[in-house]
């Protein structure tokens, strides 16, 4: 079986004073990867975007991937201090919600947020129903530090993917989600309502100007021609010597040309219009109506 089909995790170990412990936690129905950053000292740590399973083809929700995300902080003696989110995700559930009343942390996501809440409350028609700030504990700014047992975090505004994108850093590790994908295929798309080709550049470039040995772990892989094992963590030095789109010397008007190319050929993921619905409530599904039943709303023939 190929290990894109497979749940993989792998340990990136705290390169020392300042630097966190990172388990990547690969999804493979979504090729999402989600994150355990964790302070080595307090065994302290921050849960960065983890998955509530769903099916598409039966509207049926699971807890295998956020489950397995707690089996492994209990395994290795972590206490859960955060439940984060980079961005409201189009592919993928968000299991911010569960987490939060699963492990009594606060949840936290971008303070843009509100401002996608808006465009999507236009689309579904449902206006005054998504109030993210009612939904979750905490929205950061840019520049906005916290902390992670003895390890202070800083959120970087990295808009382009959404308009209200952001990066988590840590030390020399920085989830930069939907922005760069792994050096031997490039970056993400940027053609979402909201989304910026031009801003998703300036934010991958701020992303490049980080040290060399930064870490980054990005949010999504679906392996290449040649690769058929996941992979999500390079250094910046890696980037910039050799991502497939935003190398060194890249001209910033042909990426944009190239990417918007790209993005006019690919289709909506499976899972958006369901997926936007609940994660701008924070990962929880809409009230049941009188049958007992909830319900999710779907716009036809508006994309």
């Amino acid at each position: 079986m190929s290990k894109l089909k497979q749940r993989i995790v792998r340990h990136s170990p705290s390169r020392g004073v300042g630097s966190p412990d990172v388990w990547g936690i690969y999804e493979p129905d979504t090729g999402s990867i989600q994150y355990i950053c964790a302070d080595p000292e307090t065994k302290q740590a921050a849960l960065i975007d983890v998955v509530w399973n769903f099916d598409p083809k039966n509207y049926r929700f699971s807890t295998g991937s956020m489950d397995q995300v707690l089996d492994i902080v209990r395994e290795n003696g972590l206490r859960v201090a955060w439940v984060l989110d980079t961005h409201p995700h189009a592919d993928h559930v968000m299991a911010s919600a569960h987490l939060k009343d699963r492990t009594g942390a606060p949840n936290a996501i971008g303070a843009k947020v509100p401002e996608i809440a808006g465009i999507w409350g236009k689309i579904y028609n449902l206006p005054d129903v998504f109030d993210p700030a009612t939904d979750f504990d905490l929205l950061f700014a840019e520049g906005e530090t916290f902390r992670i047992g003895n390890l202070e975090a800083r959120v970087i505004l990295s808009p382009g993917h959404t308009l209200g994108s952001i990066t988590y850093l840590c030390g020399d590790a920085a989830f930069v989600h939907d922005t760069l994908m792994q050096p031997d295929v490039g970056t993400s798309r940027s053609d979402f309502p909201g989304g910026s080709t031009a801003e998703l550049w300036d934010s991958i470039q701020a992303i490049l100007a980080l040290p060399g040995e930064t870490r980054l772990f990005v949010g999504h892989d679906y392996g290449t021609s040649v690769r058929d094992e996941p992979q999500w963590e390079a250094t910046v030095a890696q980037h910039l010597a050799e991502n497939a789109h935003v190398k060194a010397g890249t001209c910033r008007e042909d990426w944009i040309k190239r990417r918007q190319d790209r993005d006019a050929t690919l289709a909506l993921p499976d899972r958006i219009l369901a997926a936007l619905q609940i994660n701008l409530r924070g990962g929880r599904l809409p009230k049941a109506e009188s049958d007992g039943q909830r319900y999710l709303k779907l716009p036809v023939n508006r994309f």
